[in-house]
C-alpha cells in the first residue's frame, strides 16, 4: 500500500468567496423534504392495503425497500463524491427524489408505487452524505458545531413530524396527497440549489472497483434486509438469518478488500483516528436505542393506551419540536465549550429517560409520556451532532467523504438492528406473559393483551436502559479533537519551518 498516496490531499476549491448562507439554506430545504418522507407513510399503510388490495406483508415493502436502498447506496457515496461535483451530486439526488415523488403520486398499482419509493430512496441516500461533507468543507472546525446543529434540526425534526402530518392528511384527504404536497417543496429545493449551490470539492475520479461495490451492496443490503424482516417474522426464518449470514460474509470480504486497495470506495483508514472510532461505536449503540424507542413508543400508545394513529403522532410531536430547537443550540454550545460538557450530561439524561420508560403502565397519562419522550430527545440532541462533529473533526480533509459515508451507513444498520432486536424482545415478553397469565393464551381478552404488551415493552425498555448505560461508559472517553493534517499539509508546514 502506498501510504503517501493514500494520505495525499486532493485538489481544493478556493472557498474564500463562497457564501455559506445560501448553500446551507439550499441543502437544508432539500434534506428536510427528503427526510420528512421517511416517516410520512406510517399512518397511511392501512389505507394503502385497502387501496391496492394487498396484504400487510406486501405493503411493508414500501418501508423496508426504502431503508434497504439507503443502506445499500450510502456506502458508495464516498466514491461518487470523488467522481462528481457538489452541484452534480445534490441536484442529481434532488432530481431522483422529485421523480420518485411524482411516480408515487400518480401510481395506478402497488408495483409502480414501490418503484417510486425506491427512486425516492436513491435520492435520499445520495443526499445525506453530500449534506454533511459540504458542511465539513465550507466551515472551519471552530464553527462546525453550529452548522451541524442546523443539520441535526433537519435530521431529527423532519421524521418526528412525519406521523403527525400524515395523520392529518389521511383524516381528510387521499393518500396521494402525501406525495402531491411534497412535490412543490422538492421543486423549490431544486430551484434554490440550482441558483445558490456552489462546488466545494474538486473531483479526483479514482479507479472504480466493481467488486467492492458488489460486496458492499450484498453486505449492507443483506444485513439491513435481514434485521428489518426479523421484527416481522422472528429469528427462526430462513428469510431472516439467511440474508444476515450472507451479508456478514460479504461485509468481511468488503472490509478485507478496502484495506488491500490503494483507492478504496470506503476508506477504512478513517478508523486509524481514535476519536472517530470511539464516536462511531458510541453512535452505533446510541442509535440502536433511539430507533428502537421510536419504534416501540407508538406501539405502547396505540396498543396499551389505545390511542388512534393520529393522536399517537400528536403525542410524539412535542418531543420532535423540542429536539429540533435543541439541535442548533447544542451545536453553538459545542463550538464554545467542546463535546464533554454536552455529551456526558446528555447520555445521563438518555439513561434517566430510559429508566422512566420502564415505569410506564396502562394508567400512565399522556402528559407523562410526552414528558419522558421530550427528556429523551433533549439528551439525544446533546449527544448526536456534537459527537459526530468531534469524530469528523479529527479526520484529514481527504477522508471527509469516507467518514460521513461510514457514519451514515452505520446509522442505517444500527437502526435496522435496534428496531428488529427490540421488537423481537417485546414479542417474546408478550408471548411469555400470555402463556403464564392468560386464561386462554390463543384468544386473550383485551385487558390481557394490554398487560402482555406492557410486559414485553418493559423487557425491551430494560434492555434499552442497559444499552444506554454502555453508551454512557463509552461517552466518558470523548475529548475535543483537532483536524489531523494530511501528508501534503505536513510537508508544507515542514518547508515553512
Amino acid at each position: 500500500m502506498n501510504a503517501a498516496s493514500s494520505e495525499a490531499t486532493p485538489p481544493s476549491v478556493d472557498l474564500s468567496k463562497i457564501k455559506r448562507g445560501p448553500i446551507v439554506f439550499a441543502l437544508i430545504i432539500g434534506a428536510f423534504v427528503a427526510i420528512l418522507n421517511e416517516t410520512l407513510l406510517g399512518n397511511a399503510l392501512p389505507d394503502l392495503v385497502e387501496a391496492f388490495n394487498v396484504p400487510y406483508s406486501t405493503i411493508q415493502w414500501l418501508t423496508t425497500a426504502y431503508m434497504l436502498v439507503i443502506g445499500v447506496l450510502v456506502p458508495i457515496t464516498a466514491m461518487l463524491q470523488q467522481w462528481f461535483t457538489t452541484r452534480q451530486m445534490f441536484l442529481a439526488a434532488m432530481g431522483l427524489f422529485f421523480a420518485g415523488t411524482v411516480i408515487s403520486a400518480a401510481a395506478p398499482e402497488f408495483g409502480v408505487l414501490l418503484t417510486g419509493r425506491i427512486v425516492q430512496a436513491m435520492g435520499t441516500g445520495l443526499m445525506l452524505p453530500v449534506l454533511m461533507n459540504t458542511i465539513l468543507v465550507i466551515f472551519p472546525p471552530e464553527k462546525r458545531g453550529g452548522a451541524m446543529g442546523l443539520i441535526g434540526l433537519v435530521i431529527m425534526f423532519a421524521p418526528a413530524i412525519g406521523p403527525t402530518v400524515s395523520g392529518l392528511i389521511m383524516d381528510s384527504m387521499s393518500w396521494r396527497w402525501l406525495f402531491l404536497l411534497v412535490i412543490p417543496f422538492a421543486a423549490i429545493a431544486i430551484l434554490i440549489s440550482a441558483l445558490y449551490l456552489r462546488n466545494v470539492t474538486v473531483p479526483t475520479k479514482p479507479k472504480v472497483d466493481i467488486l467492492s461495490i458488489l460486496l458492499s451492496t450484498i453486505g449492507f443490503g443483506g444485513i439491513v434486509y435481514g434485521f428489518s424482516k426479523a421484527g416481522e417474522l422472528g429469528w427462526s426464518e430462513l428469510e431472516v438469518y439467511g440474508p444476515i449470514a450472507i451479508g456478514g460474509i460479504a461485509l468481511l470480504l468488503f472490509v478485507w478488500r478496502q484495506l488491500a486497495l490503494k483507492d478504496p470506495i470506503m476508506d477504512l483508514r478513517a478508523f486509524k483516528y481514535p476519536m472517530f472510532t470511539l464516536v462511531v461505536i458510541l453512535l452505533f449503540v446510541l442509535m440502536m436505542t433511539l430507533f428502537s424507542t421510536l419504534t416501540l413508543l407508538p406501539l405502547f400508545l396505540q396498543g396499551a393506551l389505545l390511542m388512534t394513529a393520529f393522536k399517537s403522532g400528536l403525542t410524539m410531536l412535542p418531543g420532535g419540536v423540542v429536539n429540533g430547537i435543541m439541535a442548533p443550540i447544542s451545536g453553538k454550545l459545542f463550538d464554545k465549550f467542546g463535546p464533554r460538557v454536552l455529551v456526558i450530561p446528555g447520555l445521563f439524561v438518555v439513561v434517566a429517560s430510559l429508566w422512566l420508560f420502564t415505569q410506564m403502565e396502562a394508567t400512565s397519562s399522556t402528559g407523562y409520556v410526552i414528558f419522558v419522550h421530550i427528556v429523551m430527545l433533549i439528551g439525544i440532541s446533546m449527544v448526536m451532532m456534537p459527537a459526530q462533529t468531534t469524530g469528523l473533526n479529527q479526520l484529514p480533509p481527504h477522508l471527509y467523504p469516507h467518514g460521513t459515508a461510514i457514519l451514515n451507513t452505520l446509522t442505517q444498520v444500527s437502526g435496522a438492528i435496534g428496531a428488529a432486536l427490540f421488537i423481537s424482545i417485546m414479542s417474546s415478553g408478550t408471548k411469555d406473559y400470555l402463556e403464564g397469565n392468560a386464561a386462554n393464551p390463543a384468544a386473550p381478552t383485551q385487558a390481557e393483551q394490554v398487560q402482555g404488551m406492557l410486559a414485553g415493552l418493559h423487557d425491551s425498555f430494560w434492555i434499552g436502559l442497559a444499552v444506554s448505560v454502555v453508551a454512557l461508559v463509552i461517552g466518558l472517553f470523548i475529548r475535543r479533537t483537532h483536524q489531523t493534517p494530511s501528508q501534503e499539509q505536513k510537508g508544507v508546514a515542514t518547508s515553512d519551518a
